[in-house]
């Protein structure tokens, strides 16, 4: 007698074990709806009554450790809510006031009491991310990677060899492959005058790099370097094409708020003139735009221009990847015992409920599920199921939706991957629905006699299908991507390297498609009222550009660089150039010419994998009409009292004598200087003054007088405003100076922090704030500070030093004055070595702390800090702090001792 079929006992068991799980979803709580999927799982699993579902589904796998899992809180960023959280056990690992959302690792016990709070909205994994890097050799999870300690041991053993012996530069192929090289000779165009700013991992190999001559000096936003290389990669690739740019950097992987915060500091705070990134977020909205895209369109609304990896996941035209979106189908099948219906899959073509997984790419695949409800309020409720070809729910995602959530749910296939994976999308209740499936970097595919996949385009999503993004696609500019993408693949293409791009290139098999429909404004209201569809909202063509991918740099692990995160800052740097030699040029103009001028590739016109084509530098600055500009900028001047003093005093009149150097690719013609001051009384003569023609990477130099008032405040410095004319498009620059009035005094006031160890809370943002008062002072005329100590040594936990902490280059330090003006001290400096003892930080010190080396620990002597401490200059009177923050994992330690050391002015009769 024949058995069961084996499909029915599968699909029996499917429907019993998703009965399971929907009676968990039934059974919630308010609270307990304020709970991902995968923490309910967990809290419910831990209790004694769990052990039901736990037999009920027996292969179901939530991710969760047993005692403290890191989380992402919705709602709250306040005081309040931090305080509770650090009374429940929790670790705070990032911080968004602007967005209301705290990354937190907490104890799994306290999960339910946490979003009980009035102020939380939701409580969820945090949220992952990756970077559009296409590795050579799949990624082994099981491979043991260097720790903390012997990262930073590779990194200063290559500076020390970079600095010993200079080797021949290294040059990305896309250089060459883009035109960029011929373009910077033939049009005088090196980057002057713009800043380039990337937004990766991390950065640990910067000093490396500098060293080796790959990088200049790097704007990195405080205690914000992050954690691994592909931003120093980056850096390289954007450095290369637009040698003569300024570049800045944050990182993206704090958290999703963090890295909307970041783009926001790095336009507003950092002055970046092009962002570019390689990163997506699994939370990213398919159908809006989520808080990282309102980021991009807070930027782009500002002027900057934006640029971001269109991604790695593949396109319907290569057969590479697993996205599939439209309207909801009622397969009138019901999964599960409670509520719901399938999607069926098929629409008209018949009824199938589950969509395919390959099992060549279903190891750790992230798999997202989107629809067309508003972000924080969709009132229609969907749910996601991954099964095993034996009906076993693997991974689920059964969110509550109703009314307030995010229309938005994610499971996660094994981390060994597994045969005969299939998803199941669920209409828990509500209407139908737009949407989307994703299963990021893996493939829908036909499992022979018994699966069909479905796939559409339209794999872009997030922050690069912002309406004034680019997001940019990737074409080898030399050797071939070395492996198969999966078993049986057609060849990868090659690049044109040594020459150039032209109509023959082909894009990256990898290489996300676009376009992307958006069905609501960022504001949550519809773009189409009434619709929201597969033919409601609005499409944008995504992606915009195509730009090179496997070039090479000098980064461990990214020797030869594939992916489109090696593609996103060759463009940057390609703007970049355009924005050199077309000063000024509006973004929609940039936006124009990148397109017009893009080389035609795959199909014909603007297509969903090329989008406009592939970028040609020569061609862009031929069409902008990009010439070498110049840029004269008033350099810091010297003052000397006409009566032979050492020191400017009220009533006294002097010298001002003020350089003028042309940092641009251009001859600065006609320039000129106009000094004025804002400083009620003071007097300048001449008011104006010709400087004549500065080569570039010269200096001139011109006089004018300065008188001031008898009755100004002593102490109270005079302001002096530059503006400098030349003929050229960065014209005018201006630059603003103080000038100290009286004599500063010798005397030296100390202010010692008097209280015991203070702990520095480990990987937290909000970090530690010591308060210092001061009196007696007035105007102060010098500022230094010290980290002091009695004994200084490397051991742990030594309590002689004034900083015990292991890897000191996690810390930050910055001290506020009264006035609330700040300086940071150093972030990110000293790497894996030991202690601050008797360390002074000074800005007449002959080395700067940014400089020093784990060799050199325990740190001690005088140096320069990171910003100069003149800039807390003024009343000094008030309480000062001093903010600690550590910035990385694993170490740990403590502040015991510091001193501010203050001098004002001398007055009469002292």
């Amino acid at each position: 007698m024949a058995g069961p079929d084996p499909a029915s006992r599968a699909a029996d068991n499917a429907a019993a074990q998703i009965s399971a799980l929907q009676e968990l979803k039934r059974s919630q709580t308010p609270v307990e709806a304020k709970l991902d999927t995968t923490l309910l799982v967990a809290k419910r699993g831990a209790e004694a009554a769990g052990r039901g579902l736990r037999a009920a589904v027996p292969a179901l796998q939530t991710g969760v450790p047993a005692d403290k899992v890191t989380v992402d809180i919705r709602g709250s960023a306040s005081p309040d809510l931090l305080g509770h959280l650090r009374k429940a056990g929790a670790e705070i690992r990032a911080v968004s006031e602007h967005y209301g959302s705290v990354r937190a690792e907490i104890p799994v016990s306290a999960i339910e009491s946490i979003a009980a709070r009035k102020d939380v909205k939701f409580v969820e994994p945090a949220v992952g991310a990756m970077t559009a890097r296409q590795l050579a050799t799949p990624a082994d999870d099981k491979a043991k990677k260097p720790g903390k300690d012997d990262k930073a041991k590779q990194v200063a053993e290559r500076t020390r060899q970079a600095l010993s012996v200079k080797a021949e530069p290294v040059v990305s192929e896309g250089d060459r492959a883009h035109n960029a090289d011929k373009a910077r000779q033939q049009f005088g165009v090196t980057g002057v005058g713009v800043k380039i700013c990337a937004l990766s991992d991390g950065i640990d190999s910067l000093a490396a790099s500098q060293a080796a001559g790959e990088l200049p000096a790097v704007d990195v936003l405080p205690g914000e370097a992050g954690s691994g290389d592909e931003g120093t990669a980056m850096l390289e690739i954007i450095h290369d094409l637009a040698p003569n740019a300024r570049l800045g950097y944050a990182t993206a992987f704090r958290s999703d708020a963090s890295f909307a915060d970041n783009i926001r500091k790095l336009r507003f705070d950092a002055k970046c003139d092009i962002i570019v990134d390689d990163v997506i977020y699994f939370k990213e909205s398919v159908f809006q735009d989520w808080i990282i895209a309102q980021a991009v369109n807070d930027v782009t609304a500002d002027g900057a221009l934006y640029f971001s990896s269109a991604g790695n996941e593949g396109n319907v035209g290569d057969g590479t990847s697993a996205h599939w979106e439209g309207d909801f189908v009622d397969s009138g099948l019901a999964v599960g015992k409670w509520a719901g219906t399938a999607h069926n899959f098929a629409g008209a073509n018949g009824v199938q409920i589950y969509q395919p997984i390959s099992d060549a790419s279903s190891r750790n695949i992230p798999v997202l599920l989107n629809w067309s409800d508003p972000i924080g309020a969709s009132a229609n409720d969907y749910d996601l199921y991954l099964l095993d070809r034996n009906g076993n729910v693997v991974s689920a995602s059964q969110n509550f939706q109703d009314g307030t959530q995010d229309p938005y749910e994610r499971v996660q296939t094994p981390l060994a991957g597994g045969t005969g994976l299939r998803l199941a999308i669920v209409k828990f209740k509500g209407e139908n629905r737009y949407l989307s499936l994703s299963a990021l970097r893996s493939r829908f595919k036909d499992t022979a006699g018994v699966l069909t996949a479905y796939t559409t385009p339209g794999e872009i999503f997030g922050h690069a299908a912002a309406k004034n993004a680019f997001a940019v696609a990737a074409a080898p500019a030399a050797d071939a991507f070395g492996r198969d993408l999966e078993p049986g693949d057609p060849a990868n293409p090659a690049g044109p390297f040594p020459g150039s791009f032209g109509p023959g290139s082909q894009v990256e098999r990898f290489t996300s498609d676009g376009p992307r429909r958006i069905i609501y404004h960022a504001d949550g209201t519809q773009i189409t009222p009434g619709n929201v569809s597969s033919t409601g909202g609005e499409v944008r063509q995504k992606p915009d550009l195509t730009a090179a991918d496997g070039v090479a740099t000098t980064v461990p692990g990214f020797e030869r660089f594939y992916g489109t995160s090696a593609a996103a800052p060759h463009a940057a740097a390609i703007a970049g150039l355009v924005l050199s030699g077309n000063p000024g040029l509006a973004p929609a103009d940039v936006r124009e010419a990148l397109m017009n001028t893009s080389v035609d590739i795959a199909q014909a016109g603007f297509d969903n994998r090329a989008g406009a084509g592939i970028l040609v530098a020569d061609r862009v600055l031929g069409y902008t009409g990009a010439s070498p500009q110049p840029l004269a900028k008033a350099q810091a001047p010297t003052v000397r009292a006409n009566d032979g003093g050492n020191f400017l005093d009220p009533g006294d009149t002097a010298t001002v004598t003020l350089p003028v150097t042309n940092r641009g690719d251009g001859l600065a013609a006609s320039t000129s200087v106009v000094l004025t001051s804002p400083t009620a009384g003071v007097t300048i003569s001449p008011r104006s003054k010709y400087y004549g023609s500065i080569d570039k990477g010269q200096t001139a130099v011109n006089n004018f007088t300065l008188t001031v008032p008898a009755g100004h405040p002593l102490g109270t410095p005079v302001v002096l405003d530059a503006k400098v004319t030349f003929a050229g498009s960065q014209s005018p620059t201006t630059a603003r100076f103080p000038v100290k009035i009286g004599q500063p005094s010798t005397v030296v006031h100390d202010f010692a922090y008097t209280g015991g160890p203070l702990a520095i809370p480990d990987n937290d943002p909000t970090g530690v704030t010591v308060p210092v008062e001061v009196s007696g002072i007035g105007p102060a005329s010098r500022v230094t500070f010290s980290i002091d100590g009695t004994q200084c040594t490397t051991d742990q936990g030594a309590t002689g030093v004034g900083i015990d902490h292991t890897f000191v280059g996690d810390l930050v330090g910055t001290l506020r004055s009264p006035t609330g003006a700040t300086a940071t001290l150093f972030s990110g400096n000293g790497s894996n070595g030991n202690n601050m003892c008797k360390v002074v930080f000074d800005d007449t010190a002959a080395q700067a702390f940014r400089g020093v080396v784990a060799d050199q620990a325990p740190y001690t002597g005088s140096w320069r800090p990171n910003q100069p401490l003149e800039g807390v200059l003024g009343a000094a009177d008030g309480t000062w702090t001093l903010h600690l923050r550590d910035t990385a994992g694993q170490d740990t330690g403590s502040l015991r001792a510091f001193s501010l050391h203050v001098s004002g002015f001398v007055t009469a009769g002292s």
